[in-house]
C-alpha cells in the first residue's frame, strides 16, 4: 500500500480525504478506503462522504482509479480505460472486502 501521509488530512480528522472534480464542474470529497495493487498497477477506492448535510450516492458508492506517484511522491489518479480491466480492479475489492473479516479495509 502506497504511503497516505501525500495527501491533505484535515487537523481534526484522522480520515485521509481526496476531492475529486467531476465531469459536470462539481466537486465531491472522498475518504481513501485502500490503495492496493494488481498486475503492477496500484488502485485507489474512494467513498463519497457527506459534504454539507448531502450524501453522494448511495451507501455501495465507490470510485475506484489508476493510482500513481511521481519520483517526489505526488500523488495522480487515472481513469481505468477498459470495462475489462474495471472488472478485474472490482472484482479484486470485493475479494479484500471479503477476506477482511473485521472491516478494517473501510475503517
Amino acid at each position: 500500500m502506497a504511503d497516505n501521509d501525500i495527501f491533505p488530512v484535515d487537523d481534526n480528522d484522522d480520515d485521509v480525504v481526496v476531492t475529486l472534480d467531476m465531469d459536470d464542474g462539481s466537486e465531491v470529497t472522498c475518504e481513501i478506503l485502500t490503495i492496493f495493487d494488481l498486475d503492477e498497477q496500484d488502485y485507489i477506492v474512494l467513498l463519497p462522504i457527506e459534504q454539507d448535510g448531502k450524501a453522494w450516492g448511495d451507501d455501495d458508492t465507490v470510485y475506484i482509479y489508476r493510482y500513481f506517484e511521481d519520483e517526489e511522491g505526488t500523488p495522480s489518479l487515472d481513469n481505468i480505460q477498459s470495462d475489462e480491466e474495471y472488472e478485474k480492479v472490482a472484482k479484486r475489492f470485493d475479494e479484500l472486502l471479503e477476506e477482511d473479516d473485521s472491516d478494517e479495509v473501510i475503517e
